[in-house]
């Protein structure tokens, strides 16, 4: 009876996930501004304490923070927009260039005595869908920024009221003095992933920046924005970055370049996410790897594009959710990456 009555609750919670992930799907925009306001307050949280710590009034500390964050979010919000009009009006021009340059090396492939068919070639190549896929993705990314002003809003009131939350949070957890703990080390570990990641990926940005710059390739402030920006998605972010400036290098037809723009790409991500990151960030995750690339397509799926930047706090926090009860700590467990406990213990 009692092998019954679980797989009963089994199958009930697992029609309550589909209920919830559902929801969550046909509700995604609002979920979206709420997500983004609580890992952005999360970030400025720890920049407010360090202004309260160094005396600054806790008022004039918030309107520093969030002065400082108008200022950016106007500035990024304009330079990808700016750069966005330019690349998507100059699309016409780049694609027949780099049409011109795969004759060119056709016609030499067939000066030696090759058949070669031009049209089938182009065709499979398709360089109409990876502009369009392109101008989609910073469309996206533009689209993001429309939402900024909800945002901000969320962001300033989440802010105002973290000493309260504090408060409530004692309120909640005073019989439970462990559960407390365990809350309190979340969100400082969930704390330092972002703030670490957002000093990884402006570094990303920078080097980036300085390597087209040197390379003399085409919006330089956009690409370096992208690969700040898609430093956050795991596995596949800083490949997709580099997509639109490799193609524009490879536009100009020097490939000694584009192989050069290639490997400093690599250089950069392999050194930041292999190096850099595991030395500030530690293990604290916990997340096995597998989980990592999944959860990145769920999340994306469901949230879009947003969901893979968000995809690994997201999965963190469920994971550090499941582990707090005895009924569903196995869950926690599949998530875990206990290669990494077992090294650190």
């Amino acid at each position: 009876m009692t092998e019954k009555t679980n797989v009963q609750n089994y199958f009930y919670y697992l029609a309550t996930a589909v209920v919830i992930i559902a929801g969550i799907k046909a509700s995604s925009e609002i979920v979206i501004i709420l997500l983004l306001s609580i890992f952005i307050a999360s970030i400025l949280s720890a920049f407010l304490k360090v202004l309260e710590n160094k005396k600054v009034p806790k008022f004039i500390a918030y309107v520093i923070l969030l002065f400082v964050l108008t200022i950016i979010t106007l500035l990024l919000g304009y330079m990808v927009n700016s750069s966005l009009a330019s690349f998507s009006a100059n699309l016409p021009t780049y694609e027949s260039q780099i049409k011109s340059s795969i004759i060119k090396i056709i016609s030499y492939i067939e000066s030696f005595g090759f058949a070669v068919d031009k049209e089938q070639i182009l065709k499979a190549l398709n360089f109409s869908y990876f502009f369009n896929f392109t101008t989609g993705l910073l469309g996206n990314i533009s689209a993001v920024f429309s939402k900024a002003l909800l945002v901000f809003i969320g962001i300033a009131f989440i802010l105002s009221e973290t000493k309260l939350l504090e408060k409530k949070l004692k309120v909640i957890f005073k019989s439970d003095h462990n559960r407390l703990a365990n809350f309190k080390l979340f969100s400082q570990n969930l704390q330092k992933y972002f703030i670490v990641k957002t000093f990884t990926s402006f570094l990303t940005g920078f080097f980036i920046f300085i390597a087209l710059m040197f390379f003399d390739i085409e919006y330089p402030i956009l690409w370096a924005i992208i690969g700040f920006l898609f430093n956050f998605v795991p596995v596949i972010g800083s490949i997709v970055a580099a997509i639109p400036a490799v193609l524009l290098s490879l536009i100009t037809g020097n490939f000694e370049i584009t192989i050069w723009l290639i490997l400093v790409y690599m250089v950069i991500n392999i050194t930041i996410s292999n190096v850099l990151e595991p030395k500030f960030m530690g293990k604290e995750l916990g997340l096995s790897p597998m989980v990592i690339f999944f959860s990145l397509i769920f999340w994306g799926w469901i949230l879009g594009i947003v969901g893979m930047f968000l995809a690994v706090p997201i999965t963190m926090t469920l994971k550090i959710a499941f582990e707090s009860t005895n009924n569903t700590k196995w869950i926690g467990v599949l998530l875990s990456d206990l290669s990494a406990k077992g090294r650190r213990h």
